[in-house]
């Protein structure tokens, strides 16, 4: 159950709560736009995304006891995924409205909460045995806050393999990932989900519409494009 810590809150007709303050904003609607949050919807919908969402269960292990944060969840479809095919009691947190009522318009099993996770997680101390931080926010001693003495951390980036057809290829912050959060969690395990797909121009389109920042002005094509994901599987170590 979401924990104001004395906030002020609006619950919308679709079912989420809003908890974002004047001062946790940057911009009128921070986070993604409603054209990002389609564009991504319908990459989902698609199943080309479904690999890597089975393979962040599979390397979790979430069961129907556990209690999930998705921090930084978007329109909800990784804890979406992990709810239904595990049957645990799911949520999700992100600074747009917009992601935020998608995810409570399909996914109305999940709690949905809007607030700027940079700031505060507004739950209570070890409210979740499994934090998931999926190319999302990352603010170790918040996850470590509402993480129950040996829950798990999932944080997934992109690898350098990511997309690597219209940006080339990237870094690997594996390394200066492990390094933050160190002071609070242990690894246990790491993993790569690649999986790869034809797409059609309209769908390369919706690629762009979704990344945060556009990565090419030419014409767009049908392409086959790289989806891949670094996993790292955390355990929370003693609150110090």
């Amino acid at each position: 159950m979401v924990c104001a810590q004395g906030h002020s809150f609006d619950i919308a007709r679709s079912g989420y709560v809003n908890l974002l303050q004047p001062q946790d904003r940057r911009s009128r609607d921070p986070g993604d736009s409603g054209v990002a949050v389609m564009a991504r919807r319908r990459l989902h919908d698609q199943g080309i995304t479904q690999p890597l969402a089975q393979a962040i269960q599979d390397l979790t292990a979430v069961s129907q006891t556990d209690s999930v944060l998705d921090v930084g969840c978007g329109e909800g479809f990784y804890a979406g995924h992990i709810s239904e095919a595990s049957g645990a009691a799911c949520s999700g947190l992100d600074i747009s409205v917009a992601a935020i009522e998608a995810a409570a318009r399909r996914y109305n099993g999940c709690e949905w909460v809007v607030a700027n996770a940079d700031r505060f997680i507004p739950w209570s101390d070890a409210s979740f045995s499994v934090v998931l931080s999926i190319t999302g926010r990352m603010n170790p001693g918040e996850f470590r806050r509402v993480l129950r003495p040996g829950g798990r951390l999932l944080v997934a980036i992109a690898s350098p393999e990511d997309l690597i057809e219209l940006r080339g290829e990237g870094r690997d912050r594996r390394e200066r990932t492990v390094t933050e959060f160190g002071g609070h969690f242990k690894l246990v395990a790491q993993s790569r989900a690649t999986t790869t797909a034809e797409l059609d121009a309209a769908s390369v389109e919706d690629v762009l519409l979704a990344v945060y920042r556009p990565m090419r002005q030419a014409p767009v094509e049908a392409m086959r494009l790289t989806f891949s994901l670094d996993l790292l599987l955390f355990e929370a170590g003693a609150i110090g």
